[in-house]
């Protein structure tokens, strides 16, 4: 959670979103974080969690396979591609 905050919160922020620890399943290693502001629905969101967030994480938590981002937006009004 600490790493969230200092490291990959501000980084975050610079694009007016937000990032959020969720869970973390210690089972399979999957970190499990909700995407805020812009970053929710964004289609670089997918891109920032799986290159800047995920090496991150690897780089200091070994534990964390994988990263999952959630929204708080109904499935409806989520942006599509077109």
């Amino acid at each position: 959670v600490e790493l969230l905050e200092e490291r990959v919160k501000p980084f975050v922020e610079q694009d007016g979103g937000d990032i959020e620890f969720d869970r973390f399943d210690h089972g399979d290693g999957t970190l499990y974080v909700r995407m805020k502001g812009s970053c929710a629905g964004c289609a670089q969101s997918h891109a920032t969690l799986q290159e800047g967030v995920r090496n991150l994480m690897e780089h200091y938590i070994p534990e964390v396979k994988q990263i999952v981002g959630l929204t708080d937006l109904p499935e409806e009004d989520l942006p599509r591609a077109r």
